[in-house]
């Protein structure tokens, strides 16, 4: 298969300056206020997102130091596989955020609930509705006896291979 490539259309702005202290999930980040600023050439592509309470952010961890298969997450001690966790040291290293769309002033996107390192490059904006989304789970895996730990958990710069 050929190589994909991407290139981005913005940049995340938010208070964390480095990935030690920044909240993991967008749940644990409550209240907590970014920006995205989209390239120029691609502002005209935010007509009508305004209608939208949230959106999702796709970015690439432009500061996760290489991947492996397994790993040990943030909230367990216990080596995981990568496609088990949602951690930056990934073969390919994309996440998602879903924040809440606060108000857009040109360019500019205001957002709560950022969980994202400031200076992420953004590869794309897609809008959150819960009604296409949102799918009723059964298992969270070995998430399960510990996502009540979410709200408090922050990154701890380990950034483990």
């Amino acid at each position: 298969m050929d190589e994909i490539k991407y290139k981005p259309i913005g940049v995340i702005h938010s208070p964390f300056k480095e990935p030690k202290g920044t909240p993991i999930q967008p749940a644990a980040a409550k209240g907590i206020s970014g920006t995205v600023a989209v390239f120029p050439e691609y502002a005209e592509g935010l007509k009508d997102i305004e209608g939208f309470s949230h959106i999702i952010l796709i970015y690439h961890f432009h500061l996760s130091s290489g991947s492996s298969l397994t790993a040990k997450p943030f909230m367990d001690s216990e080596e995981r596989g990568v496609f088990a966790m949602r951690g930056p040291s990934r073969p390919n290293p994309i996440g998602i955020s879903i924040v809440r769309l606060v108000g857009i002033e040109g360019n500019i996107i205001h957002i709560h609930d950022v969980d994202i390192v400031d200076g992420t490059p953004l590869l794309d904006i897609k809008p959150y509705v819960s009604e296409f989304d949102i799918r009723e789970v059964e298992k969270t895996g070995w998430l399960e006896k510990r996502v009540h730990k979410l709200p408090a958990s922050k990154d701890d710069g380990r950034f483990t291979k």
